[in-house]
Protein backbone atom coordinates (compact mmCIF):
# COMPACT_ATOMS: atom_id res chain seq x y z
CA UNK A 1 0.00 0.00 0.00
CA UNK A 2 2.95 2.48 0.93
CA UNK A 3 4.66 1.46 -2.26
CA UNK A 4 1.71 2.96 -4.24
CA UNK A 5 1.50 5.41 -2.36
CA UNK A 6 4.84 7.00 -2.98
CA UNK A 7 4.56 5.72 -6.40
CA UNK A 8 1.68 8.55 -6.72
CA UNK A 9 4.01 11.14 -4.71
CA UNK A 10 6.72 10.66 -7.09
CA UNK A 11 4.94 10.40 -10.57
CA UNK A 12 2.88 13.75 -8.85
CA UNK A 13 6.02 15.88 -9.62
CA UNK A 14 8.57 16.33 -12.19
CA UNK A 15 10.39 17.56 -10.20
CA UNK A 16 11.89 16.80 -6.41
CA UNK A 17 9.57 15.97 -4.83
CA UNK A 18 9.25 17.96 -0.83
CA UNK A 19 10.21 15.81 2.13
CA UNK A 20 7.47 16.94 4.23
CA UNK A 21 5.13 15.79 1.67
CA UNK A 22 6.74 12.28 1.27
CA UNK A 23 7.76 11.93 5.14
CA UNK A 24 3.89 13.12 6.47
CA UNK A 25 2.24 12.31 3.80
CA UNK A 26 3.56 8.32 4.13
CA UNK A 27 2.92 8.54 7.89
CA UNK A 28 -0.29 10.12 8.19
CA UNK A 29 -1.12 7.21 5.36
CA UNK A 30 -0.19 4.52 7.08
CA UNK A 31 -1.48 5.20 10.69
CA UNK A 32 -4.53 5.96 8.75
CA UNK A 33 -4.81 2.48 7.30
CA UNK A 34 -3.43 1.12 10.14
CA UNK A 35 -6.65 2.59 11.73
CA UNK A 36 -8.79 0.69 9.19
CA UNK A 37 -7.53 -2.34 9.90
CA UNK A 38 -8.37 -2.46 13.53
CA UNK A 39 -11.37 -1.35 12.95
CA UNK A 40 -12.07 -4.08 10.71
CA UNK A 41 -10.45 -6.59 13.49
CA UNK A 42 -13.03 -5.00 15.75
CA UNK A 43 -16.03 -5.60 13.40
CA UNK A 44 -15.27 -9.50 12.32
CA UNK A 45 -14.07 -10.27 15.65
CA UNK A 46 -16.70 -12.54 15.74
CA UNK A 47 -16.41 -14.55 12.01
CA UNK A 48 -12.62 -14.28 12.61
CA UNK A 49 -12.80 -16.78 15.51
CA UNK A 50 -14.45 -19.27 12.96
CA UNK A 51 -11.96 -19.07 10.19
CA UNK A 52 -8.28 -20.40 10.03
CA UNK A 53 -6.64 -17.56 8.46
CA UNK A 54 -8.00 -15.11 10.94
CA UNK A 55 -8.70 -17.03 14.51
CA UNK A 56 -5.29 -16.00 16.04
CA UNK A 57 -5.60 -12.35 15.22
CA UNK A 58 -5.32 -10.26 18.89
CA UNK A 59 -8.83 -9.48 19.14
CA UNK A 60 -10.60 -12.31 17.93
CA UNK A 61 -8.79 -14.96 20.40
CA UNK A 62 -9.29 -11.76 23.30
CA UNK A 63 -5.71 -10.50 23.59
CA UNK A 64 -6.95 -7.01 23.32
CA UNK A 65 -10.42 -5.97 24.51
CA UNK A 66 -12.77 -4.78 21.66
CA UNK A 67 -12.59 -1.16 24.33
CA UNK A 68 -9.08 -1.42 23.93
CA UNK A 69 -9.01 -1.80 20.23
CA UNK A 70 -11.71 1.11 19.99
CA UNK A 71 -9.34 3.47 21.65
CA UNK A 72 -6.38 2.40 19.43
CA UNK A 73 -8.02 3.02 16.65
CA UNK A 74 -9.66 6.17 17.32
CA UNK A 75 -5.99 7.44 18.59
CA UNK A 76 -4.62 6.06 15.01
CA UNK A 77 -7.00 8.00 13.14
CA UNK A 78 -6.66 11.06 15.21
CA UNK A 79 -3.16 11.42 14.61
CA UNK A 80 -3.56 10.53 10.90
CA UNK A 81 -5.93 13.57 10.36
CA UNK A 82 -3.89 16.10 12.51
CA UNK A 83 -0.91 15.33 10.58
CA UNK A 84 -2.11 15.40 7.13
CA UNK A 85 -4.28 18.27 7.69
CA UNK A 86 -1.47 20.29 9.40
CA UNK A 87 1.64 19.14 7.67
CA UNK A 88 0.31 17.73 3.83
CA UNK A 89 -3.13 19.04 2.69
CA UNK A 90 -6.63 19.04 3.50
CA UNK A 91 -7.32 17.14 0.25
CA UNK A 92 -5.49 14.33 1.35
CA UNK A 93 -7.16 14.41 4.86
CA UNK A 94 -10.12 14.38 3.16
CA UNK A 95 -9.72 11.57 0.96
CA UNK A 96 -7.66 9.64 3.16
CA UNK A 97 -10.78 10.00 5.86
CA UNK A 98 -13.04 8.91 3.05
CA UNK A 99 -10.46 5.79 2.14
CA UNK A 100 -11.24 4.77 6.33
CA UNK A 101 -14.96 5.18 6.31
CA UNK A 102 -15.59 2.97 2.83
CA UNK A 103 -13.47 0.04 4.58
CA UNK A 104 -13.91 0.09 7.76
CA UNK A 105 -17.92 1.07 7.42
CA UNK A 106 -18.86 0.23 4.03
CA UNK A 107 -16.98 -2.65 3.48
CA UNK A 108 -16.59 -4.48 6.86
CA UNK A 109 -19.87 -3.81 8.17
CA UNK A 110 -22.36 -3.93 5.12
CA UNK A 111 -20.72 -5.24 2.16
CA UNK A 112 -18.81 -8.06 3.24
CA UNK A 113 -22.16 -9.53 4.52
CA UNK A 114 -24.24 -8.79 1.26
CA UNK A 115 -23.30 -9.33 -1.71
CA UNK A 116 -20.85 -11.67 -3.58
CA UNK A 117 -19.83 -8.87 -4.89
CA UNK A 118 -18.25 -7.46 -1.67
CA UNK A 119 -14.48 -7.06 -3.11
CA UNK A 120 -15.05 -5.87 -6.28
CA UNK A 121 -16.98 -2.58 -4.87
CA UNK A 122 -15.39 -2.45 -1.85
CA UNK A 123 -11.76 -2.83 -3.71
CA UNK A 124 -12.42 0.66 -4.33
CA UNK A 125 -10.97 1.63 -0.95
CA UNK A 126 -7.89 -0.56 -1.47
CA UNK A 127 -7.19 1.53 -4.28
CA UNK A 128 -6.52 4.83 -3.25
CA UNK A 129 -3.29 4.72 -2.33
CA UNK A 130 -1.66 6.37 -4.84
CA UNK A 131 -4.20 8.89 -5.07
CA UNK A 132 -3.47 9.71 -1.79
CA UNK A 133 0.00 10.00 -2.44
CA UNK A 134 -0.62 11.70 -5.75
CA UNK A 135 -2.36 14.52 -3.61
CA UNK A 136 -0.37 14.79 -0.70
CA UNK A 137 2.18 16.33 -2.91
CA UNK A 138 0.23 18.45 -6.03
CA UNK A 139 -2.99 19.18 -4.02
CA UNK A 140 -5.50 18.00 -6.55
CA UNK A 141 -7.23 15.13 -8.09
CA UNK A 142 -5.24 14.23 -11.72
CA UNK A 143 -6.77 11.41 -14.11
CA UNK A 144 -3.46 9.67 -14.61
CA UNK A 145 -3.98 9.58 -10.27
CA UNK A 146 -6.98 7.66 -11.39
CA UNK A 147 -5.58 5.50 -13.90
CA UNK A 148 -3.02 4.18 -10.94
CA UNK A 149 -6.24 4.02 -8.95
CA UNK A 150 -8.11 1.89 -11.91
CA UNK A 151 -5.20 -0.41 -11.90
CA UNK A 152 -5.88 -1.40 -8.41
CA UNK A 153 -9.14 -1.44 -8.50
CA UNK A 154 -8.96 -3.93 -11.20
CA UNK A 155 -6.19 -6.03 -9.72
CA UNK A 156 -8.41 -6.67 -6.20
CA UNK A 157 -10.26 -9.38 -7.54
CA UNK A 158 -7.96 -12.05 -8.90
CA UNK A 159 -5.91 -10.76 -6.01
CA UNK A 160 -8.91 -11.89 -3.21
CA UNK A 161 -10.79 -14.39 -5.07
CA UNK A 162 -7.71 -16.53 -5.36
CA UNK A 163 -7.37 -16.45 -2.26
CA UNK A 164 -11.10 -17.41 -1.50
CA UNK A 165 -10.74 -20.38 -3.59
CA UNK A 166 -8.33 -21.82 -1.19
CA UNK A 167 -9.76 -20.39 1.93
CA UNK A 168 -13.70 -21.06 0.50
CA UNK A 169 -14.35 -23.89 3.65
CA UNK A 170 -13.36 -20.87 6.00
CA UNK A 171 -15.87 -18.49 4.41
CA UNK A 172 -18.32 -20.65 3.97
CA UNK A 173 -18.57 -21.72 8.05
CA UNK A 174 -18.42 -17.96 8.44
CA UNK A 175 -21.13 -17.51 6.59
CA UNK A 176 -19.88 -14.51 4.33
CA UNK A 177 -20.84 -14.38 0.73
CA UNK A 178 -17.63 -14.68 -1.00
CA UNK A 179 -17.97 -15.47 -4.67
CA UNK A 180 -16.71 -19.22 -4.29
CA UNK A 181 -19.85 -19.65 -1.61
CA UNK A 182 -22.02 -18.25 -3.66
CA UNK A 183 -21.49 -19.25 -7.02
CA UNK A 184 -19.39 -21.93 -6.89
CA UNK A 185 -15.39 -22.13 -7.41
CA UNK A 186 -16.02 -22.98 -11.11
CA UNK A 187 -17.63 -19.45 -12.11
CA UNK A 188 -15.17 -17.88 -9.50
CA UNK A 189 -12.28 -19.37 -11.68
CA UNK A 190 -13.93 -17.47 -14.84
CA UNK A 191 -14.76 -14.75 -13.06
CA UNK A 192 -10.88 -14.53 -11.90
CA UNK A 193 -9.41 -15.21 -15.16
CA UNK A 194 -11.73 -12.60 -16.85
CA UNK A 195 -10.35 -10.06 -14.58
CA UNK A 196 -6.57 -10.66 -15.62
CA UNK A 197 -7.58 -9.62 -18.97
CA UNK A 198 -8.83 -6.51 -17.86
CA UNK A 199 -5.95 -5.91 -15.57
CA UNK A 200 -3.80 -6.34 -18.25
CA UNK A 201 -5.76 -3.79 -20.50
CA UNK A 202 -6.06 -1.22 -17.37
CA UNK A 203 -1.75 -1.75 -16.90
CA UNK A 204 -1.43 -0.71 -20.33
CA UNK A 205 -3.31 2.42 -19.92
CA UNK A 206 -0.41 4.58 -18.11
CA UNK A 207 1.80 3.63 -21.50
CA UNK A 208 -0.99 4.75 -24.10
CA UNK A 209 -1.41 8.06 -22.42
CA UNK A 210 2.32 8.76 -22.71
CA UNK A 211 2.31 8.86 -18.55
CA UNK A 212 5.23 6.17 -18.91
CA UNK A 213 7.68 4.47 -20.98
CA UNK A 214 9.38 1.14 -22.54
CA UNK A 215 10.80 0.22 -19.38
CA UNK A 216 7.27 0.26 -17.78
CA UNK A 217 5.21 -1.26 -20.81
CA UNK A 218 8.04 -4.34 -20.97
CA UNK A 219 7.44 -4.51 -17.51
CA UNK A 220 3.74 -5.14 -17.81
CA UNK A 221 3.53 -7.24 -20.37
CA UNK A 222 5.93 -9.84 -19.00
CA UNK A 223 3.78 -9.16 -15.38
CA UNK A 224 0.71 -9.58 -17.20
CA UNK A 225 1.66 -12.56 -19.21
CA UNK A 226 2.49 -14.53 -16.05
CA UNK A 227 -0.91 -13.63 -14.58
CA UNK A 228 -3.27 -14.47 -17.06
CA UNK A 229 -1.18 -17.76 -17.20
CA UNK A 230 -1.25 -18.47 -13.20
CA UNK A 231 -5.57 -17.58 -14.12
CA UNK A 232 -5.72 -19.98 -16.80
CA UNK A 233 -4.10 -22.43 -15.27
CA UNK A 234 -5.74 -22.32 -12.18
CA UNK A 235 -9.42 -21.97 -14.37
CA UNK A 236 -8.41 -25.71 -15.74
CA UNK A 237 -6.94 -27.06 -12.24
CA UNK A 238 -8.80 -29.57 -9.76
CA UNK A 239 -8.29 -31.08 -6.62
CA UNK A 240 -5.16 -30.69 -5.10
CA UNK A 241 -3.83 -28.80 -8.23
CA UNK A 242 -6.16 -26.41 -7.72
CA UNK A 243 -5.34 -25.56 -4.47
CA UNK A 244 -1.77 -25.11 -5.28
CA UNK A 245 -2.44 -22.72 -7.65
CA UNK A 246 -4.96 -20.77 -5.73
CA UNK A 247 -2.42 -20.22 -3.43
CA UNK A 248 0.61 -19.30 -6.17
CA UNK A 249 -1.90 -17.08 -8.08
CA UNK A 250 -2.38 -15.14 -4.54
CA UNK A 251 0.88 -15.33 -3.43
CA UNK A 252 2.13 -13.39 -7.26
CA UNK A 253 -0.63 -11.59 -6.95
CA UNK A 254 1.15 -9.67 -4.28
CA UNK A 255 4.62 -9.75 -6.20
CA UNK A 256 3.12 -8.76 -9.46
CA UNK A 257 1.65 -5.68 -7.81
CA UNK A 258 5.25 -3.97 -5.62
CA UNK A 259 6.81 -4.82 -9.05
CA UNK A 260 4.33 -3.20 -11.19
CA UNK A 261 4.42 -0.15 -9.24
CA UNK A 262 8.29 -0.13 -8.88
CA UNK A 263 8.55 -0.01 -12.71
CA UNK A 264 6.06 2.67 -13.05
CA UNK A 265 8.35 4.40 -10.79
CA UNK A 266 12.07 3.56 -12.39
CA UNK A 267 10.45 4.10 -15.80
CA UNK A 268 9.46 7.64 -13.99
CA UNK A 269 12.74 8.30 -13.13
CA UNK A 270 14.94 6.75 -15.66
CA UNK A 271 12.71 6.35 -18.44
CA UNK A 272 13.66 7.85 -22.04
Amino acid sequence: MLVTAWVGMYLASPYAVPWAAVVFGTLGIALAASSAAVFNHLIDRHIDLKMYRTATRPIACKRISPRQAMLFACILAISAGLILSIFVNILTTILTFSTILGYAVVYSLYLKHATPQNIVIGGLSGAMPPLLGWAAVSGDVNPQALLLVLIIFAWTPPHFWALAIYRVKDYTKAQVPMLPVTHGIAFTKLCLALYTFLLLAASLLPFACQMAGRIYLLAALILNGIFVYLALCLYNATGEREHRLAVRTFNYSIKYLFILFSALLIDHQFGV
